[in-house]
Parts: structure tokens; sequence; C-alpha cells
């Protein structure tokens, strides 16, 4: 994963400013929900706002880079991810809330907020079972049961690639079905929403119904990325009584007759057969070759063009004798 010599300078010398939090060729197979994945080249888990501005300001623009979250909805692959991945990490977890408002740090897992903010009494509650952090969900616009993030979105905090940093109204964001106008290269460091309100009982009981139904219907406690493909009928929910009747990814994937489908390790939920899971010693590779495999044999046997939620990065394994590939694709 070559870069000009300036590059290389300028990481290693951020690599003694920074210590432990700039690391050089760090395994990301942990830090993603289905356990799969080559190396970044780098990885920096900034200290502070400051810290991450200071590391952008300079930066050659040479160096490719990625925002890691939770990891939750993601395929790393085995080849791994060159130039520079950051991930947000507790300094940005800080969490406010103030009449009908709640503002939260980008690296907040989004369960916890639902539950943060019903204690308050504001209901962030279509947010409980959503995997993933605030940066992610505003980024790409989560929904659940009907509601999606553009619906309460007040403004997001973002970071450019040159370390300027710049508050935007939610609607300047161009959030629509699973995406948005947000640079690959910029960072959410924050997030305002407006809330509706209700008791605090009302609203635990609304999450824990929402607990209910997502493990009635959905795995957990396996390694799983959450839904693979987009919908067909571009909504987010398929428990949403606006949806009965329309076609859902994990409806075109089982006519297909591919519930329970395993290649070697990586497999298709019996539960929710839009969820794939590594059921031990999956690669990236196998896991995604399994997507593919599904698309083809949906578009052959039902007519549907799946669309991939989850997000592919990195580089695919060099096959012995071939070149190695000069940068990150997606």
């Amino acid at each position: 994963m070559p870069h000009d010599a300036a590059a290389g300078r300028y990481l290693q010398d951020m690599q003694e400013k920074y210590g432990g939090r700039l690391i050089c060729n760090q395994q990301l197979a942990d830090l993603t929900w289905l356990r799969v994945g080559g190396p970044a080249e780098w990885l920096f888990q900034p200290g502070s706002l400051a810290e991450l501005q200071d590391f952008l300001a300079n930066l050659p623009g040479t160096v490719p880079i990625f925002v890691l979250g939770a990891g939750s909805n993601l395929i790393v692959r085995d080849g791994g991810l060159a130039g520079v991945v950051i991930r947000l990490g507790k300094p940005f977890t800080t969490v406010s809330a103030d009449n009908q408002s709640v503002t939260a740090g980008a690296a907040m897992r989004v369960g916890r907020l639902a539950c943060m903010a019903a204690d308050r009494g504001l209901d962030l509650t279509f947010l409980r079972t959503i995997p993933g952090t605030v940066g992610g969900a505003v980024r790409m616009n989560a929904g659940c049961y009907g509601t999606y993030v553009s619906d309460c979105l007040t403004s997001a905090t973002i970071v450019d690639r040159s370390g300027r940093r710049q508050e935007h109204p939610g609607e300047a964001l161009g959030l629509g079905y699973r995406s948005s106008r947000i640079e690959a290269d910029s960072i959410v460091i924050s997030a305002t929403f407006h809330c509706q309100t209700n008791t605090v009982a009302d609203l635990h009981r609304q999450m824990r119904s929402y607990n209910d139904r997502r493990a009635a219907n959905q795995p957990t406690g396996v390694r799983t990325a959450g839904s693979t493909f987009r919908n067909p009928s571009g909504r987010s929910s398929s428990y949403d009584r606006r949806d009965r009747g329309l076609r859902t990814a994990w409806q075109v994937i089982d006519a297909a007759g591919l519930r329970g489908y395993r290649q070697g390790d990586a497999g298709v939920s019996e539960l929710h057969p839009n969820f794939l899971i590594n059921h031990g010693s999956a690669t990236g590779t196998q896991m995604e070759d399994l997507g593919e495999y599904i698309r083809t044999r949906v578009r052959q046997s039902v007519g549907v063009d799946l669309v991939w939620e989850v997000d592919r990065v990195g580089m695919r394994p060099v096959a012995k004798g071939e070149p190695e590939p000069g940068g990150a694709v997606s």
C-alpha cells in the first residue's frame, strides 16, 4: 500500500506525536460485527476534536480516508484498507438534552441514545434496535418502523478533509433512502435531533416492544452485518404496516429459495433471509461472494436487481503472481 515519500514521512511523524492512537497495519476484523477483513494501513483514534482537526489539516491528499463507526453494516475485504481508517471513540460520545432537543456525539451507539432520550421523556425509540453509531446513522439516514433520521435531524456538525468544522442543517445533507450527500472523507462529529415527548414509561414500553419484535424476526447473538440489501420497495422496514404487500429484500431472497443457504461458513439466515451470517471462519471474500451469488440468483429467478446496503470496502487479496493494486476500492 505505497504512498509518496511526503505522505509516508507525515504519517510517521504523526505516529510519533500521537503514539498508540495512530497504529500502523492494524487488523480490522475485530472491529467489525462480521469479524472479517484485512488490516488498515493506519488506524487513527483521535483523543479529541482538536486532535482530529490537527491530524487532517496537513494530511496529504494522496492518502485515502475511511471513517469506521461500529463496523455493524460493513464487509472489510481481506486485502485490507489503504490509507487511514479513522475511528471515533469515547471523547465523541457526549450527550445533552434541552426541552425537545437531543445532541449526541458521533461515536454514541444509537440504541443507547434511544434509551437515554427516553429517560428524559424524549422519543427516539425508532433507533433502539438499529446497530451502529450516531455518525453512521446520519450518513446513511438510518430508519426503522417507518421513521428515518431525516424525520428528526435538526443539524449535524461535520469535519471535512481539510479539518474544517462546520454545522449543517439536516435538510442540507440530502438524506434519502440509506444515503446522504455527506462526502466519503468527511466525518460527522455530532448531531442534534428534534424529539416528540411522551412519558418515560410509555417510551420504554415501546422500546421493549421493538426489542421483542427484533428478537422474533432477526438473528441475534451471531456474527452478522445487519440488513444486507436495500428493500426494492424503497422503505426501511418490512414490519411497518405501510409496507405490507410490498416486496422486501428478504421476500425476494426467500422466493429465490435461499433461506438458510450456505457456502461453507458463509450463510443466509434461516430466520431472516436478508441477513448474512458468518458461522465460524468465513472470510470477507467468502461473505461478499455469497452476497453476489444471492444477487445473481434473485435476478435470475425473481427478476429483481438487489442493491447492496452493507458497505464493502478495501481490496481483494492479491493472487499469487498478480501485481499489487494501487489503492482501495468499494
